[in-house]
């Protein structure tokens, strides 16, 4: 008699095709534990993420899940479908961000797989998902498309497989998604210490964050295991001894945390984000490096309230450079004609947030 085995190896390029749809198992309840742990991994300051005074004062009924956990929590529980054994997460796309999400909110995943690519050599493959999570009241909280570079489970078998989705360059205004609840009539600057509105951003203009943070190994362990992203490149150190790094990958989400926790100097006013245009990590991040950033505005956006507008953003990360010391270019041109990313840049990412208007 038999004995069928009863674990997981995850999915591989080849085990996933064009309209699969997922629901994930474990959908998450998020508490005020996981968001503290969130600060403690980040030092995210923003307020309405850890002052509930400050958010009833605007409207809300208490403090919000921070964006950017509600997003790592609803990536982790896809993770053992669809990267478990990737190698590398490689962009996002079309992101929206939907109703609040208030601790005690549980979030459930879902994922359709939505285009496919094998490499040149045959040996990996990209894959393309779409993925959304909502809440116990079945409401929309994120969506997005994401990319991710597969190992094959057999990669002498030849797929040819050459399905690449169209996706948008950015997120419309129309479709982001203000809350109703919101009410600036009482905001107070006080509680954010910020000194800018709408009004005082220029297209074109570049902030400095300042400041650099170290990643260091134990974090990065932590946070990946706060979200319940299990991917073998963040985790394994044995099986990754021969792989293209020989050794693990620091989780890209987590880059994204930190230049955004550095963004709060210079953007404290910001209220939360309303869409990821594109997001790519550019280069891998390893434990030891130190990240900086910097923001450039992209464009503004007024919007059908006149007390809040929008500011396309794009905010980047370099890895053991100061950019406040030296130029770094985001991409640079190569000897075939090609320009590629600038070595030390770890992440681009295009995004919009919401901000307060002048009264």
């Amino acid at each position: 008699m038999s004995v069928e085995e009863k674990y997981n190896r995850g999915n591989y390029f080849e085990d996933l095709f064009i309209g699969r749809e997922m629901i994930h198992a474990t959908p998450r309840t998020i508490t005020e534990g996981d968001q503290s742990f969130y600060i403690a991994l980040t030092s995210s300051m923003y307020p309405l993420f850890c002052n509930a005074e400050f958010a009833r004062s605007i409207g809300f009924k208490r403090e919000l899940i921070n964006d950017l956990l509600t997003f790592h929590i609803v990536f982790g529980n896809s993770v053992p479908d669809i990267s478990l054994n990737a190698i590398a997460n490689l962009g996002y796309g079309n992101m929206k961000f939907g109703v609040p999400v208030y601790p005690g909110d549980t979030i459930t995943t879902t994922t359709i797989v939505i285009g496919q690519k094998e490499s040149s050599s045959g040996d990996t493959g990209v894959t393309w998902v779409q993925t959304k999570g909502v809440n116990q009241h079945d409401q929309e909280v994120l969506s997005f498309i994401r990319w991710v570079l597969m190992n094959k489970k057999e990669p002498q078998n030849i797929t040819s497989l050459d399905s690449v989705p169209e996706i948008i360059e950015s997120v419309p205004s129309t479709e982001f998604y203000i809350p109703d609840a919101l009410d600036l009539s009482q905001f107070d600057p006080i509680y954010t210490g910020g000194q800018w509105f709408w009004e005082d951003y220029e297209i074109g203009e570049r902030v400095h964050h300042v400041e650099g943070v170290a990643i260091e190994e134990a974090e990065s362990q932590m946070a990946a295991r706060l979200y319940q992203n299990t991917a073998r490149a963040h985790f394994n150190a044995h099986a990754l001894t021969n792989s293209r790094f020989g050794k693990r990958v620091i989780y890209g989400g987590h880059v994204i945390s930190i230049a955004k926790a550095l963004s709060f100097n210079g953007f404290e006013n910001v209220l939360k984000i309303l869409a990821f245009n594109s997001g790519n990590h550019t280069n891998p991040s390893f434990a030891g490096d130190t990240i900086y950033a910097w923001t450039d505005v992209k464009d503004k956006f007024t919007l059908s309230r006149n007390d809040v507008g929008a500011l396309r953003l794009n905010l980047i990360a370099v890895k053991n450079l100061d950019p406040l010391k030296e130029e770094i270019p985001i991409r640079i041109n190569q000897t075939n004609g090609r320009s590629a990313y600038h070595e030390n840049v770890v992440l681009d990412l295009d995004y919009t947030v919401l901000i307060p208007r002048k009264r």
